[in-house]
């Protein structure tokens, strides 16, 4: 990655951690291959800005980072500086006195050299070894973005997660995840220097909204919509809920606004077999068009049983 990282993510340098991970996912949601698979350029873009993020979203790297102590790719510029630094340091007494012309820039050189010597790969790509062959270190983790449906988080599902190098792997949602959680596979990251260990895939779900049920924990908040003569009179109401619809026993003389609950009706609880409930929250729904008939009946009984609900309320 040789483009700034902060330009990638479109953020400035004083950006705080949390306006640079609302950037990342903002630009994954947006170019992530599962969303637009046949987007060569939305493709390029989120693997550039997980490479960036990458970089930035361990403080430490980003302060390494800033101080020009690595590049935009995560490796090491100090040896560069440090050659740089001597050579041109006022007590050497070889200062100012070769001339090397259009020959390679020495820092490179010596950088090379030590890349060689220390194993890894060199300037081309290729695997070199040396007398620090014995390195091993672990893979970096790898960031993606998983949009799932609100139903899929409440039961759990299986879903395909697509990395950027075209491949797929099989993402395991568990039962009651919620919005902004990640979700670890071991193994599935960067491979491992040397005999290093591979990095992970951290994988951050998003869940869509769903037009009935909202979340609260794990509640499940739903608006039931009730007739005036069901307010009045009481009655059953058939209500959905994330397990199908059900009969619900509503209350004469209800008011909108009262709540019903249905227990065992909600989320699964992380590391029980228990459930959360459903809050059904009834609201009075007047008919489309008034007849003569109610509006008599109304102004009748309005004269006989008039009262105030707002008594109470002045100021």
């Amino acid at each position: 990655m040789s483009e700034d990282p902060y330009s990638i993510l479109g953020v400035s340098k004083s950006a705080s951690q949390d306006d640079i991970k609302k950037a990342y996912r903002r630009i994954a949601k947006d170019c992530h291959p599962d969303l637009k698979p046949d987007d060569a350029a939305a493709e390029a873009r989120f693997k550039a800005a997980a490479s960036a993020y990458d970089l930035l979203k361990d403080p430490e790297q980003r302060t390494r980072f800033d101080r020009g102590e690595i590049d935009a790719s995560g490796q090491e510029t100090a040896q560069h500086q440090y050659y740089r630094d001597y050579s041109e340091a006022a007590g050497n007494p070889y200062r100012g006195s070769q001339d090397f012309g259009d020959s390679p820039d020495m820092s490179d050189i010596f950088s090379e050299f030590m890349r060689r010597n220390a194993g890894g790969e060199d300037r081309f790509g290729r695997r070199t070894s040396g007398f620090g062959a014995g390195f091993h270190a672990r893979g970096q983790d790898r960031l993606y973005s998983l949009t799932i449906s609100f139903l899929d988080a409440v039961f759990g599902a299986s879903q395909q997660l697509t990395l950027p190098d075209g491949s797929r792997i099989e993402v395991q949602i568990p039962a009651g995840i919620a919005d902004g959680q990640t979700i670890r596979l071991r193994g599935k990251g960067d491979p491992g220097f040397g005999d290093g260990p591979p990095g992970d895939a951290l994988v951050t779900i998003s869940i869509t909204p769903h037009p009935v049920f909202k979340r609260d924990g794990d509640d499940i908040r739903v608006t039931l919509p009730i007739t005036i003569d069901e307010a009045i009179l009481g009655g059953k109401v058939a209500a959905p809920t994330i397990d199908g619809r059900v009969n619900l026993t509503v209350p004469p003389g209800t008011s909108s606004g009262k709540t019903l609950r249905l227990r065992g009706k909600g989320v699964r609880k992380r590391g029980s077999k228990g459930r959360g409930d459903q809050l059904v929250e009834l609201s009075i729904v007047m008919p489309d068009k008034m007849d003569d008939s109610l509006k008599e009946f109304m102004e009748t009984w309005r004269k006989s049983h008039a009262y105030d609900p707002r008594k109470g309320m002045s100021v």
